[in-house]
């Protein structure tokens, strides 16, 4: 004989729904174990990256700073130099020599609206009537310094001419404590005057032959 089927009665049933929300139950509580620790693992990684982040923008901030120091000392030594050329150089009095009659002189002359890229500076502009003499003084003179005085002259050139100042002519001067050979050439080539200026002396370097300082 086949066995007889087990009867079903209200109590197997509740067992077997009682089971079963216990399995809900326990499933349910393994997800949110499961998504607890996801979201624990979550936020150490966004901890770290914060962390990181900011060793990031504290060390950028103190390169920043860095920077701005070495930026303040290099223009003090540029200011320094740029009043040596003009005093214990005797700078004025060379070009005065070479038939430049150079009655005054400033400093830092900024011209053009700053900010765009018609504005710049002038380390170091000498007056001498309806012709002047625009310096840049470097450190170490390099060619790319030259390329950038030449148009720096082509911008003060045309921020006068929108001035109205019209009749005003320039030359160009490239000064440096060091300064290369080739750069010295390149300079004269461009028909700019060369000053090189040592602990003891300020020099305007002799011009090649046929040397003519050009004029904007």
């Amino acid at each position: 004989m086949s066995a007889q089927p087990t009867p079903v009665t209200i109590e197997s049933v509740l067992e077997l729904i009682r089971v079963q929300i216990e399995k809900s139950d326990q499933e349910y509580a393994r997800r949110r174990e499961e998504d607890a620790q996801e979201a624990a693992r979550r936020q150490e990684k966004i901890d770290a990256q914060f962390e990181k982040t900011t060793q990031v923008i504290e060390k950028t901030a103190q390169t920043i700073e860095a920077t701005n120091i070495k930026i303040g000392a290099l223009d003090n030594k540029v200011g320094d130099m740029v009043e040596k050329l003009v005093g214990e150089g005797n700078l004025v009095d060379q070009f005065r020599e070479l038939g430049h009659k150079v009655k005054i002189h400033s400093q830092k002359r900024v011209f053009g609206k700053r900010g765009t890229a018609d504005s710049s500076e002038i380390d170091l502009f000498l007056e001498d009537g309806d012709v002047s003499i625009l310096v840049e003084v470097k450190t170490t003179l390099k060619k790319d310094d030259v390329l950038t005085h030449l148009e720096r002259m082509e911008k003060y050139r045309r921020f006068v001419d929108a001035d109205g100042s019209n009749g005003k002519h320039f030359i160009g001067a490239v000064a440096g404590t060091v300064i290369a050979e080739n750069v010295i050439d390149f300079a004269h080539e461009k028909g700019l005057y060369v000053i090189i200026q040592s602990a003891r002396a300020v020099e305007i370097l002799s011009q090649p032959e046929g040397f003519v300082a050009k004029k904007w």
